[in-house]
C-alpha cells in the first residue's frame, strides 16, 4: 500500500517559491514532451474540435501573419494555415522540437523552437497570436503575456484557451487526484493548470498586459473512456513533464497508478465506461494603436 502524505493536496494550487525552479521545471517538461512524441499528437486529436472554438474567436482572414504559441504537434496551426491561404502565413512555436516535427508540412507553415517568456520574434510582426491550452504552463505567464503582446501589430488580437476551475475539469483533475492520493509531492514544483480557471484572474492577467476589450467565454466539452486504463493512458499521452516524472516510478507504482484511478473516476461511470464533461474558457483581447 502506497503511503498517503499529508498536506501532500496543497501543491497542486500553489506554486511555492522557495522550491520552484523554472529552469528545471521548463527542462523536465521539454523532455517530456519530446518523449511523447507522435503519442501526443493522437491523444491531442480526440480533442481537435476545441480548435474550432479558438479559430473562430480569433476570427482570422486571408494573408494574415499569425504565431501559434506552444503548439505542440501543430493541429491548431495547420488548421490556422488552412483559413489562412496562399498568401498567409502561420508560424507554429514550442519549445519541445520532437513535437514539431510531428506538424504536418503546408506551404504557408513554419515551425520555430522556442522559449513562449522569450520569444525570437520582432516586435509588431503578428496579426494574431493563438495560444491553445499553453498559458498556464509559463512558469512566468506575465512575462510570455508581455511577450506575446509585445509581437502583435497595432490592432492586433490575442485569443487563448486555458482549463477551468479543477472541480470543472474532470479530464484532468480526476488524474491528478489520483496522483495526490497515492504519490508524495513531485520533487520538482509545477505551476496547477488550473490556475487562470477564475475567468476573473484571467481577464486580470491579460489587461496588466495592457490588453483591452477582453472577452471569456466559458464552452463545456465530453470525453468518453471505455475503462479505467484508457483514460490513464490517454491522460500519460498528453501530460508532458509529468508523464516523464511518472515513467520514471517503478512499474509497481505505475501499475498502482493505472489500477486505482478508477476510485477517481466512479462518479463519471455511466453504461458505456466513463463520460467526463469539463469546462474550458476562451479568452481573447486585443492591442492598442501604436
Amino acid at each position: 500500500m502506497l503511503p498517503t502524505p499529508s498536506k501532500s493536496s496543497r501543491f497542486s494550487s500553489i506554486v511555492s517559491t522557495v522550491s520552484f525552479d523554472a529552469s528545471q521545471f521548463k527542462r523536465l517538461e521539454r523532455a517530456g514532451y519530446n518523449q511523447l512524441g507522435r503519442r501526443y499528437l493522437t491523444a491531442a486529436a480526440r480533442r481537435a474540435g476545441l480548435a474550432d472554438g479558438l479559430l473562430a474567436a480569433a476570427r482570422l482572414s486571408p494573408g494574415m501573419t499569425v504565431l501559434d504559441l506552444a503548439s505542440g504537434p501543430g493541429l491548431l496551426a495547420v488548421a490556422a494555415a488552412e483559413k489562412l491561404g496562399a498568401a498567409g502565413l502561420v508560424i507554429a512555436s514550442d519549445i519541445a522540437e520532437a513535437q514539431l516535427a510531428c506538424c504536418a508540412p503546408r506551404p504557408n507553415l513554419a515551425c520555430v523552437t522556442a522559449d513562449g517568456e522569450q520569444l525570437p520574434f520582432a516586435t509588431a510582426c503578428f496579426d494574431r497570436v493563438l495560444c491553445g491550452f499553453g498559458l498556464m504552463f509559463f512558469p512566468d505567464a506575465d512575462v510570455a503575456l508581455n511577450e506575446m503582446r509585445r509581437i502583435l501589430r497595432a490592432d492586433g488580437q490575442l485569443a487563448l484557451s486555458v482549463w477551468g476551475v479543477a472541480d470543472d475539469v474532470p479530464l484532468v483533475n480526476v488524474a491528478l487526484s489520483c496522483m495526490r492520493r497515492l504519490l508524495p509531492p513531485p520533487k520538482v514544483a509545477r505551476p496547477s493548470i488550473f490556475r487562470f480557471g477564475d475567468p476573473g484572474e484571467l481577464e486580470r492577467r491579460l489587461a496588466s498586459a495592457d490588453f483591452f476589450d477582453i472577452r471569456i467565454e466559458p464552452i463545456k466539452f465530453s470525453l468518453t473512456f471505455t475503462d479505467a486504463p484508457s483514460y490513464w493512458q490517454a491522460f500519460l499521452d498528453l501530460a508532458g513533464g509529468a508523464a516523464e516524472s511518472i515513467a520514471r516510478l517503478p512499474q509497481a507504482t505505475q501499475d498502482d497508478l493505472t489500477r486505482e484511478v478508477a476510485q477517481e473516476l466512479a462518479p463519471y461511470a455511466n453504461s458505456g465506461g466513463y463520460r467526463l464533461v469539463s469546462t474550458i474558457l476562451i479568452a481573447t483581447g486585443h492591442c492598442h494603436g501604436r
